[in-house]
């Protein structure tokens, strides 16, 4: 990204630069570059003739509409919306300098009203980038995308989705969320349910192409097609998460079993037990999460040879090329097992030092099962082995690294687990598929913090009433430093207090 006087350029699109305060933030690029390649990448692979339709419901200042019509191939039409007339006036302008007026139509109105109002005439892409929650948009979005469109959608709240507001969860994605280690891949889960349930409604199903937490952020790109018989098996990619709230262990309850036949039967439930079988503790319960595959490997695939045909000629269209790089082939190495596990917390339970993570993946790979990294997760444990495995494993290294049991309090998770019978033979030896390629190649897998203070940005406040506005910045001055001023307040309100200072009060008098 190049600044250039008033003029900012990402990709082949140049921004002209206001006072006005368009929403604009420049830790997205990786956002909207890797947009653009899943986009390209889908453009190429359709039969129909006709050129790519696209919605940008939220395009504030129009940057990723001009860069979908300049680097996207086969657009014929990007619908540029937004509620602010200062926005929309940017998206003209913008649309105008970078000679796209015929392609990037601006649209001053609100998002849902204009996805209600093409549910005939239709798109072939939607985009929806708000800020925070996207769930009030996506009734709209499946219904006015066509027959196998994409959907491309943010969502930007993740501490309501990593499970600090659970009930605030459910009234915004029909789902509990839960605090885990696995939030943010639980959170990905959380979104695809919402869409997927939202497509049902109308006879529809999805197909999740990618699905990506990154930064603030979590971004999937997910392909929407008319089948009534194949919404009558959702409940399979459907499950309930217990989580014991000792060691952690996780459990998934699926709402329905797919048949050999492709019919539909009920589960047996539940499946845990009322304590938890490794640390006799209770369970916590969250979801429903989408259980179903999180990318198409295929599609991930293609997009890879894309990116790598593209070096060959010396060409490098996206900016944060090398990071989308890293960030696709650890996808396309990750298991299609949900959740996953964080290896410091597992040994955390028991108060062992942490062993290297090949000789942890080694010893599962020795016993038999598949393990990957999230690319959610730089210490991730994803793997199709049963927990007790886990547990075994964290014993057997136990022993080789003895921890002082005295020290670890009666009931406690880890005094549990380590009195806990082992039934894997586990060997740390290394294995040979233990470093995957993405490591090998020491490609660019987890991002580090871009600039100082990075994060998702201020809301936008140019679509709001003067009376809006005004509110906003008081309940914005209000809540600064508010979990200081409780604490301050509790310490007033507690008579113990009260009696610590009279003393203090009294010695300093003496003195």
């Amino acid at each position: 990204m190049e600044k250039a006087g008033e003029v900012l350029q990402e990709g082949q699109a140049k921004l002209l630069l206001d006072k006005k305060n368009i929403f604009y933030n420049p830790v997205q690029e990786f956002n909207r570059d890797l947009s653009i390649a899943v986009l390209s990448q889908y453009s190429k692979e359709r039969s129909a003739e006709s050129g790519l339709r696209i919605l940008e419901a939220l395009s504030a200042t129009g940057l990723r509409s001009i860069r979908y019509a300049k680097e996207v191939p086969g657009v014929a039409e990007v619908l540029a919306n937004d509620i602010a007339a200062e926005a929309v006036e940017s998206i003209r302008r913008n649309a105008a300098y970078n000679e796209v007026g015929s392609i990037v139509k601006p649209s001053h109105e609100d998002a849902t009203m204009v996805m209600y109002q093409n549910r005939k005439t239709k798109f072939d892409a939607v985009d929806l980038d708000p800020y925070g929650c996207p769930s009030i948009f996506l009734d709209g979005a499946v219904q006015c995308l066509n027959d196998n469109g994409l959907l491309l959608v943010t969502a930007t709240d993740m501490a309501i989705l990593a499970g600090n507001f659970p009930q605030t969860c459910y009234t915004k994605y029909g789902s509990v969320s839960l605090k885990s280690k696995a939030c943010h891949e639980i959170a990905l889960r959380i979104l695809l349910q919402c869409i997927a349930g939202h497509a049902a409604r109308y006879g529809k199903c999805i197909v999740p192409l990618l699905s990506v937490s990154a930064d603030f952020y979590i971004r999937v790109f997910v392909k929407v097609y008319t089948s009534k018989s194949a919404c009558k098996l959702n409940t399979s990619n459907l499950a309930m998460v217990y989580q014991c709230v000792g060691c952690e262990s996780m459990t998934l309850q699926p709402l329905g079993i797919t048949t050999d036949k492709n019919q539909q039967k009920l589960p047996q439930v539940p499946a845990v037990d009322k304590l938890c079988e490794f640390c006799q503790h209770k369970h916590h319960l969250g979801g429903p999460i989408w259980i179903g595959p999180l990318h198409d490997k295929d599609f991930v695939h293609r997009i890879l040879a894309e990116i790598d045909s593209e070096d060959d000629n010396g060409t490098k269209k996206l900016g944060t090329i090398i990071r989308i790089r890293g960030v696709l082939h650890m996808v396309y190495e990750e298991l299609e097992v949900p959740l996953y596990y964080q290896l410091d917390r597992l040994t955390s339970t028991i108060r062992v030092v942490v062993p290297p993570m090949v000789q942890f993946r080694s010893a599962l790979l020795n016993a038999g099962y598949k393990v990957s990294y999230s690319h959610a997760n730089k210490t991730s444990i994803k793997t199709d082995a049963p927990n007790h495995v886990l547990w075994d494993i964290i014993r057997a290294w136990e022993k080789e690294h003895p921890v002082k049991r005295e020290k670890l309090p009666d009931k406690s998770p880890g005094l549990a687990i380590l009195n806990g019978i082992s039934v894997t033979k586990v060997s740390f030896e290394k294995h040979d598929d233990a470093v995957p390629f993405s490591q090998q190649k020491k490609l660019r897998r987890f991002q580090v913090n871009p600039v100082a203070f990075w994060g998702p940005g201020s809301k936008s406040t140019v679509m709001m009433t003067q009376e809006a506005h005004d509110k906003y910045l008081s309940k914005k001055k209000r809540n600064q430093n508010k979990k200081r001023k409780k604490e301050e307040q509790h310490s007033a309100d507690d008579p113990s207090n009260e009696e610590k200072r009279g003393k203090i009060t009294e010695e300093d008098a003496c003195a």
